[in-house]
C-alpha cells in the first residue's frame, strides 16, 4: 500500500515555485543577463528547497556584483586553479580551499574568481570542479624546469599560473631527489626551486623577482604572492622553518615579516574608522641582524594593535616611552582588549592607554632614548615608528612601503657564491 500511496499523494503536493516568483521575493528582475541559459538547470530541480537554494545562489552572485556564470557545459572548459595568500582569500570571500599555512587555492573561470554560489547554480560539487581545474593546468604543464646561471631552477611556463603548479606535486616533486628541496613563489608567474646547498641563491633570486615586479607594478598592478620560501619535508610542502643558528634564518624571517606587513597594509583599508587608530607597524633589525616587527601604541585614541614582536609606546604628543616585547602584555592584567572582527592577521582593540607603572612591568627591549634615535633614522616614519636594543638597531620598510630586496639581511660570507660545483652548459 505504501508504494501506491506515494502516487496518490502527489496530487496533493504544492506546486513548485517558479523562478520568476523566487527572484521577485529576493528583489531581483527576471531579466538578469545570462539567466535564460541557466533556466534548464533550475527547472531540473524538482524539490522546493532545491529551487530556493538555487535562487539564493543567484541573489548571492548579484550581491557580489558578479555576472551569472555560463552553463556548466560551457564553463567547465575555462577552469584553472590559482594560489593566493590566505588573507587575500579571506578578504575577497570567494570559494577557496586551504593549501598550506599562509596559502589558499581558488578557481578562476576565465577572468573571474569563482564564488561558492556558482557551484550551487551549476549543481556541481567543489571537489569535482577543483579536480577538473587541476587537470586543465596539468595539460598545460609539459616541459622541464630551466636552470638559471645561479644554479637554481625556474619553472618555464610564465603563463600566470606557475605558482599554482605547487598544487601539482608531479611537476616539482622529482626535483633534487637526493637533496632537501626548497621552493619559492614570490609572484604568480614565478616558481623557483633549489637544493638546500643553494638556499642562499634562492633567497637572492626571490629578491630579484621582487625588484622586477616592483618596476612593473605601476603598469601591471599584480600583487606579490608570498615571499617566505617553502620546503618539502617527505611528501608535504610547508613554509620553511629555518631556526637559528641556520645562516638563512634571518632572511627567511624577514621575508615572513614582509608578508605579514603586506597583509596588515591591506587589512588597514577595511578597518572600521570608528573602532580607533590602527597601530603603525615597522620592520626593524637588531644590531645582530635579527628582523623584528614593531607596532606603535600612541596615547590619545583607541588603538588596534596587531600581533607584532614588539610594542613601542608613545605619549599623546608622540614622545617615545620605550619599546617592549608584546608577549609580556599579560603582565598588564588590568589592561584588557577585545579582538577586532576582521579578516587576516589578528588585531586587538584597546580603548585606554596603560599607565607608566603598568608599562614598567613589561619586558623591555629598548629605552625611550633608543626609541627616539630609531625614529630619527632614515626609513622610519616621523612621529610613529620606534626602535632597537643597546646595539643600534636599524629601521627597515614601514608597513605599506613597496617591497624591496635591498633591505634584506646580507648572506653570510661563507655561503655567498655557494654552488653545485662545475656544471656543464646543458
Amino acid at each position: 500500500m505504501g508504494f501506491f500511496d506515494r502516487f496518490r499523494s502527489r496530487a496533493d503536493e504544492a506546486p513548485l515555485p517558479s523562478l520568476a516568483t523566487l527572484l521577485e521575493t529576493r528583489g531581483l528582475p527576471a531579466s538578469l543577463p545570462g539567466l535564460e541559459a541557466l533556466v534548464p538547470t533550475f527547472e531540473a530541480h524538482r524539490r522546493a528547497e532545491e529551487r530556493e537554494a538555487w535562487a539564493d545562489a543567484v541573489a548571492e552572485t548579484h550581491r557580489l556584483g558578479l555576472p551569472l556564470p555560463e552553463p556548466w557545459i560551457d564553463a567547465q572548459d575555462h577552469l584553472l586553479p590559482e594560489l593566493v595568500p590566505t588573507w587575500r582569500a579571506e578578504r575577497e570571500g570567494r570559494w577557496s580551499h586551504a593549501f598550506i599555512d599562509g596559502l589558499t587555492a581558488r578557481i578562476r573561470v576565465a577572468e573571474v574568481v569563482m564564488p561558492a554560489a556558482w557551484l550551487r547554480i551549476w549543481d556541481q560539487p567543489a571537489e569535482d570542479v577543483l579536480d577538473l581545474a587541476l587537470d586543465h593546468l596539468r595539460h598545460r604543464s609539459e616541459g622541464a624546469f630551466v636552470r638559471l646561471p645561479s644554479g637554481i631552477y625556474q619553472a618555464p611556463w610564465h603563463d600566470g599560473a606557475d605558482a599554482a603548479r605547487l598544487l601539482l606535486p608531479e611537476v616539482w616533486h622529482g626535483l633534487f631527489k637526493d637533496q632537501h628541496p626548497f621552493l619559492a613563489i614570490p609572484t604568480a608567474d614565478t616558481l623557483l626551486a633549489a637544493p638546500q646547498i643553494l638556499l642562499p641563491k634562492l633567497m637572492e633570486e626571490v629578491g630579484r623577482a621582487l625588484q622586477a615586479k616592483g618596476q612593473a607594478a605601476s603598469q601591471a598592478g599584480a600583487p606579490v604572492l608570498q615571499l617566505a620560501v617553502l620546503e618539502r619535508i617527505g611528501d608535504k610542502l610547508v613554509t620553511a622553518r629555518l631556526q637559528e643558528p641556520h645562516p638563512m634564518s634571518a632572511p627567511q624571517r624577514e621575508l615572513k615579516n614582509m608578508d605579514f606587513l603586506e597583509a596588515l597594509r591591506n587589512q588597514e583599508k577595511d578597518l572600521d574608522p570608528s573602532l580607533g587608530r590602527p597601530a603603525p607597524v615597522l620592520l626593524l633589525k637588531t644590531g645582530q641582524g635579527k628582523p623584528l616587527t614593531m607596532a606603535t601604541w600612541t596615547d590619545g585614541a583607541p588603538t588596534l594593535l596587531p600581533e607584532a614582536d614588539l610594542i613601542g609606546f608613545a605619549g599623546s604628543d608622540g614622545e617615545p616611552l620605550g619599546i617592549y616585547w608584546r608577549q609580556s602584555l599579560p603582565r598588564m592584567h588590568e589592561v584588557r582588549g577585545t579582538a577586532v572582527d576582521i579578516w587576516g592577521p589578528r588585531r586587538v582593540r584597546y580603548e585606554g592607554f596603560p599607565t607608566a607603572e603598568q608599562i614598567a612591568r613589561l619586558e623591555p627591549f629598548a629605552t625611550a632614548e633608543q626609541m627616539k634615535s630609531l625614529q630619527a633614522q632614515p626609513g622610519a616614519q616621523p612621529g610613529a615608528q620606534p626602535g632597537p636594543r643597546p646595539s643600534a638597531p636599524k629601521a627597515a620598510a614601514p608597513a605599506g612601503a613597496p617591497f624591496s630586496a635591498q633591505g634584506a639581511a646580507p648572506l653570510p660570507k661563507h655561503l655567498r657564491g655557494a654552488g653545485l660545483g662545475v656544471q656543464d652548459k646543458d
